[in-house]
């Protein structure tokens, strides 16, 4: 059962892509940030009071930390979601496990310089080594030269989902529930997007536009409980993996509602991409048995 609730949370993600998609055509990216994390706050609040969890915490300034990088790879991915193909946005945005790799690599050359068991880390190597292929293989023939700048957000994002989501796994190992910690990263999408606004302007509202912002919030809300759901139900490893689902799905999405069409060495990088994902988040599961959900 707790694939099926992967599966769905992963495909609630790829059709929130699709509404900030449509969004996009009408409002900047920090808007889209800024009523997302609206109606975040407002159904985290109602379900945090039915659960009964408080929303105080012990620990404020991790909270800001992980709303600081978080709003980052989020406003990054709602900007390369709106310049590049769907899913080539949402496979760089999942590149997240690659980065967290690349730098527990990192982190071990320079703890232990010459001493590092270079050898011992070989498979996370050429994991990272393989997404980056993969990357060079899903960007170089199918970017047009007004998407370079999307494509690097993109990558920003992934990188910043990493730093993210390891500050969760710090929180979650203090104690701290998961809805109290999306909460906050709600109120820190909604001053950030806020103050954004202030510099890029508000989009006037046209109601059949404006309609793609309310599931955008929803989508997101269902799609991180599903995902809490799965992972509290077991079988970590397997779920971690089924989240790369969430890239099937946008490539469908990508196909079927806006019509792209990827150069068959895009759809094969896209699926070195998924490998190399998969094979840093076994090595990592090993590593921390009990992590948490990544967010998006």
């Amino acid at each position: 059962m707790q694939a099926l609730w992967m599966l769905l949370a992963s495909l609630l993600f790829a059709t929130m892509g699709v509404c900030i998609k449509f969004a996009s055509v009408h409002f900047n990216s920090f808007e889209i940030v800024c009523y997302r994390g609206m109606v975040g706050v407002v159904f985290l609040i109602g379900l945090t009071r039915l659960r009964g969890v408080s929303l105080r915490t012990q620990v404020p300034m991790m909270h800001v930390w992980r709303s600081v990088v978080g709003v980052i790879s989020l406003t990054a991915w709602f900007y390369a979601i709106a310049t590049l193909p769907l899913a080539t946005a949402m496979t760089l945005n999942y590149m997240s496990s690659v980065w967290i790799a690349t730098f527990l690599l990192g982190g071990a050359l320079l703890m232990q310089g010459r001493n590092a068991p270079i050898k011992q880390q070989g498979p996370l190597f050429l994991a990272v080594l393989a997404g980056f292929g993969g990357v060079a293989m899903m960007l170089r023939p199918t970017l047009a030269q007004d998407q370079v700048l999307g494509a690097l957000v993109g990558l920003l994002s992934g990188i910043f989902a990493a730093f993210a989501y390891l500050q969760v796994t710090a929180l979650s190992r203090l104690g701290e529930p998961e809805s109290r910690t999306v909460f906050y990263f709600s109120i820190g999408a909604v001053l950030a997007g806020a103050l954004g606004m202030v510099f890029t302007g508000v989009s006037a509202w046209h109601w059949p536009s404006a309609l793609w912002l309310l599931p955008i919030g929803l989508l997101a809300v269902l799609g991180q409980l599903c995902m809490t759901r799965a992972y509290a139900s077991g079988a970590t490893l397997v779920v971690a993996n089924l989240q790369y689902s969430g890239i099937v799905f946008a490539g469908l999405y990508s196909l079927t509602v806006f019509g792209d069409r990827l150069p068959l060495i895009g759809w094969l990088g896209m699926g070195l991409i998924i490998v190399s994902g998969i094979t840093a988040t076994v090595l990592r599961t090993r590593a921390v048995p009990n992590a948490p959900a990544e967010e998006h």
